[in-house]
This record gives C-alpha cells, structure tokens and sequence, in this order.
C-alpha cells in the first residue's frame, strides 16, 4: 500500500496543474503535421489555422508536409509525438479509410489519437463527361445497366474517397462499372475531360471551373446536404437514401494529451473559422465550416471508421503497391 503512495500522489498532482498548465500552454512553437503534400486543399487550410493560432497563442504554429504511404508516415508521427499538444495532425477521411484498407498499420488509429474537431467538408461530384446521355442519376444508372461491356470509372487512386464513394454508389444502385485509378486529381480530371472514363467523384474545388465551362456535367454531390457553390445540383441522397460521403478536413493530437488543451486548441479553431480569410478558403474551395465539439467528432470518427471497413471490404479494395 505504501509504495503506491507515490504514485497517486503524482497523478493527483497532474490532475490539480491540468488546467494551469492549459492556461499556460502554449509556451513554445506548435506542429501542425500533415500527412500529404504541400498544396492541396489540407495544406492551404492547416496553413490558415497556423496564422489563427499564431495571432491567438503568440507561438508560431508551422505546417510539417509528412505524405507518405496514404498518409500513414505522418500519422505515425503523430501517434508517436508526446501527448503535451505541440504536435497535432490536420487529416482527411484516409485515416478513418486506411484502418480497413490495411491489414496492419505502425498505429491504432482508435486509440492512439484524440479527435479534435472536424473543421470542414466538401463534397464530391458525381460528374460525367459531356458524351454521356445521361442528365440525372437515375439516366445514368438505367444506361450503364444496359451497356455492353459497362462503363468506365475512375478515381484519385486505390482506397481514396472517390474510389470508395464509387463503389459505394455501385453497391446501392445494382449497377457495374469498371474502376481505372489514376494516380491522383490531376490525372483524373484529366481522364475525364477526355472522354477516357465516362463518370469520376471529383472534389468539388476541382471541377468547378469544367462545370461552368460546360466541359462536364454535374449530377449530384455526394453529400446529404446541398452544396452552397452547386445549390442546383442534388445529392445522392435524394435517389439512394443514406449515401453520404466527402472530403473531411480535421484536426487531431496524440492520445493523452490533456482535455483542457484539446479544448484550448478547439475554442481557437472555433475562433479562426471566423475570419474573413477562413470564410474566403471555404468559399474558394466549395467547403462548409463544421467545428464539431471534440466529443462530436469523436462519435463521428467512430462512424467513419465503421462505414468505411464496410465499403472497404464489400468492393475488396487493397492499397496500392
């Protein structure tokens, strides 16, 4: 009983400094990891919040591109980083996917991270090339069931969320389609202003300016709500109740990391939603601000992981080698 003594001593005492210790946090620059490359959609919106916190804290908040392995090598970073709220991660739905996408990872993607907040989501675009004589889902469905041979599709890559919302899509309307991955959305933009695939899931940043140019024709969005940018254009949802997919951009730290400074850090994200350049970035990118509670979007992580093991396993996805 004695030597015991020492240690809830010890974790009382951390208990007693957690808030002062949030109070003080931060007293050095913090990391915002980022497991992809610069550039994208997550990089100009890790980099916003870096200004925010850096304007809130008076730490500098610098953005670490780590990609590598579908996002895994930075993750693992994080994971790995003491849990004292100076290393953080800004993902995307591929860390809910790469649980089921890969028989092993160097992390437990459950219990090695924090969820912080949900901070945005855009959707995807279910588009399809001008040639195509389809001008709703369900025209398109009925056409691909009575083509011979199928239709082409194609996506940012094995297991990515266009991939996925794909199959997802295949699954609930009956349909076959043959799946062409590209090597990111470039490519497959590229492939689809072509003519090369007949329909792809583009983010909606990406193919925005086709759309209005009259180079490809939008269908639905792949979200259960309406796009501000595409409020013409249905969802899914409206044919096939419950599809609901898109790109996430969220924020987490290492598990253990206290409750009061994941709570500091969301109050902050909360905060610099609300700046006009943070409100210019989402209307750029066709996104819509969240800022979930940590506690909500832990629920909604939780869920991610789960929709997505299913999707993963019915189309029998596998990462690219």
């Amino acid at each position: 009983m004695m030597d015991r003594l020492p240690v809830a001593t010890a974790m009382l005492a951390l208990l007693a400094c957690a808030p002062a210790c949030a109070q003080d946090y931060p007293a050095k620059p913090i990391r915002i990891v980022l497991p992809f490359s610069p550039g994208g959609g997550t990089d100009l919106l890790a980099r916003l919040l870096s200004k925010r916190f850096y304007e809130a804290f008076g730490q500098v908040a610098t953005v670490d591109n780590r990609p590598g392995a579908g996002g895994i090598l930075g993750a693992e970073i994080v994971a790995k980083s003491a849990p004292d709220g100076y290393t953080l991660m800004m993902s995307t739905a591929s860390v809910a996917v790469n649980v089921s996408l890969y028989s092993k990872l160097p992390f437990d993607s459950r219990k090695d991270f924090i969820p912080i907040t949900q901070v945005a989501s855009a959707p995807l675009v279910v588009t399809v090339h001008p040639s195509v004589p389809a001008r709703s889902v369900k025209e398109f469905v009925a056409l691909a069931k009575k083509t011979s041979g199928g239709l082409n599709f194609g996506s940012n890559g094995t297991g990515t969320t266009s991939h996925l919302a794909m199959e997802m899509f295949k699954q609930m309307a009956g349909m076959s389609l043959t799946h062409i991955p590209y090597k990111g959305a470039g490519a497959l933009m590229t492939s689809l202003l072509s003519g090369e695939v007949e329909i792809g899931f583009p983010a909606v940043i990406s193919v925005q300016p086709h759309l209005r140019a009259g180079k490809l024709r939008a269908l639905a969005v792949t979200t259960k709500r309406k796009s501000s940018v595409l409020p013409d254009v249905p969802t899914l949802d409206s044919t096939y109740a419950g599809f609901d997919i898109d790109n996430w951009f969220s924020l987490f730290a290492p598990a253990g990391t206290s409750p009061a400074i994941i709570n500091r850090i969301y109050t902050e994200v909360v905060k610099g939603l609300q700046h006009p350049e943070s409100k210019q970035f989402m209307v750029s990118e066709g996104a819509e601000p969240v800022a979930s509670s940590p506690a909500e979007f832990a629920a909604f992580f939780a869920r991610e992981i789960d929709k997505y093991a299913q999707i993963v396993k019915l189309s029998g996805a596998r990462p690219e080698q």
